[in-house]
């Protein structure tokens, strides 16, 4: 394993920069998750690492020696591709062999590298068909096979469950989680999909527009972010939002008005700073944050019920015009039309001033 370093790393075609200089540092043996919407930049920050695209300007170090201007076959890593790429005229034991045979390894060395990875990804019983007869996770537990042979300082997975279903998905999740504690790998992984951030990453980097916009634990995002965008983008469902004024302020709490909940004032007591009387801010509470019952100042009619067994997510409007999700745990009484009362707890309430900042 190795730590990974990327000191004022650029990326541009032509005038357009799609990698804003940027700094950011993965430890050896964690895991480091890239999460964003499409087109933020992710991918393109791993295929710099991998040196399958050229930095524009920066640095990257992997175990403190200075790889910018390698080749991929000389940084010390292997990338896992959102498309399996199994030939499909070999077995599994040769698709997983294959990079080592084309390196020259001797075949008993081969052999032996090969039938450890298939041990540890649970595919000995597979090593001798052929991607065809496989399924989805077991293509793909191949393709990270041929990455684990190759014995890397860092892994590299570029949306590796994209093409799974619903099951497989969370099955092959918890197969790389058993990955990653059983190697101690440095890996470096990109989605989309924030369930697979919060679940996998000892470290998130959240990505918007080429641009870092927070890096921090799972649940340090979750409960600290630092702009509406991380509080919108990191927990599903993602954060309530309605607009809302300063009209008292008292020894780091202050009390705000929000027009779209009714006339009532909340009290918010998790603030980074000083703020203003009158001053235009966004009020933000997860589902989850707020009591409920039948005498508190928000009154709302109930739009769409999501049942989940568990958990009931109920979609609401107030009459002022906020739509809203509210988290209703054992609560199987909600139904479309229902009025329902509720508070957002001021220790969870976050504030963001007009550029979505938090204050």
């Amino acid at each position: 394993m190795a730590d990974l370093r990327l000191n004022r790393v650029t990326k541009s075609y032509g005038d357009h920069l799609v990698i804003e200089p940027l700094d950011l540092a993965a430890e050896a043996g964690e895991f480091v998750v890239f999460v964003g919407p499409s087109g933020c930049g992710k991918s393109t920050l791993l295929r710099m690492i991998a040196g399958l695209e050229n930095t524009t300007g920066g640095e990257i170090e992997i175990g403190g020696k200075v790889v910018t201007h390698l080749s991929p076959v000389d940084r010390g890593v292997a990338m896992v591709f959102q498309s399996y790429a199994l030939y499909p005229h070999m077995t599994v034991e040769e698709n997983i062999g294959f990079g080592l045979k084309i390196a020259g390894l001797p075949k008993a060395e081969r052999k032996a590298k090969v039938e450890k990875a298939a041990e540890v990804l649970q595919l000995t019983p597979y090593l001798q068909r052929k991607p065809k007869a496989l399924s989805g996770g077991q293509r793909q537990r191949v393709a990270i096979g041929r990455a684990i042979v190759k014995e890397p300082r860092i892994f590299l997975f570029d949306e590796p469950l994209s093409n799974l279903d619903a099951e497989l998905r969370v099955q092959m999740r918890l197969e790389v989680a058993r990955l990653h504690q059983e190697l101690g790998a440095t890996m470096i992984y990109v989605t989309h999909d924030q369930v697979e951030a919060m679940t996998l990453a000892d470290k998130i980097v959240v990505l918007r527009g080429g641009r870092i916009e927070q890096v921090g634990s799972p649940m340090s995002l979750y409960e600290d972010p630092d702009n509406t965008f991380v509080a919108g983008f990191i927990g599903s469902p993602k954060m309530n939002f309605v607009k809302c004024a300063v009209d008292a302020v008292d020894e780091g709490r202050v009390s705000v008005t929000a027009p779209e909940l009714g006339e009532g004032s909340f009290t918010v007591s998790s603030m980074r700073g000083q703020v203003g009387l009158g001053t235009d801010l966004t009020l933000g509470f997860r589902p989850e944050h707020v009591a409920i019952g039948s005498d508190l100042p928000v009154t709302a009619r109930i739009e769409v019920v999501e049942r989940l067994g568990n958990v009931t997510y109920a979609h609401i409007a107030t009459s002022q015009g906020a739509r809203l999700i509210l988290e209703l745990r054992g609560d199987d009484r909600a139904r479309q039309g229902d009025s329902i009362s509720f508070k957002p707890n001021p220790d969870r309430v976050l504030l963001f001033d007009s550029n979505g900042q938090r204050v």
